[in-house]
């Protein structure tokens, strides 16, 4: 059997063994500096919308755009170094109800339905 870098082959490749030796590994060109624990920590630190949270978003045609979530994250970031466990993020006309520690959004309530409405367990209000 045919040995290539100490491992048999159970073939002969096409073009013999010497052939084969010559063809080297390049490195990828495209190879990302980011680790996958970055990314994986950048990812977790996103805020998050519950299954409820998105059903209201979508029955009340609420659209949120990048800027918006920037927003959002960055208030819930600063409701987090309060020490907020339970917040209230009060962002363009809608009451997005926020698990701080989980960073999960739970619920959100937009202009029209805030006038009879009455928000309990929460202890902050946040501006974004």
């Amino acid at each position: 059997m045919p040995e290539i870098n100490g491992v048999m082959l159970p073939f002969l490749p096409a073009g013999g063994v010497n052939e084969l030796k010559k063809q080297t590994l390049q490195p990828p060109q495209n190879r990302m500096d980011t680790s996958f624990e970055e990314i994986f920590r950048q990812e977790l630190d996103k805020v998050k919308f519950s299954s409820h949270a998105q059903s209201r978003l979508m029955s009340r045609d609420i659209d949120l755009g990048e800027e918006e979530l920037s927003r959002l994250e960055n208030a819930v970031t600063r409701a987090n170094e309060k020490g907020s466990t339970e917040s209230v993020v009060m962002m363009d006309e809608k009451a997005f109800i926020v698990s701080v520690p989980n960073k999960t959004v739970i619920t959100v309530v937009d202009s029209n339905e805030m006038d009879e409405r009455v928000i309990t367990n929460i202890d902050s209000v946040v501006f974004a």
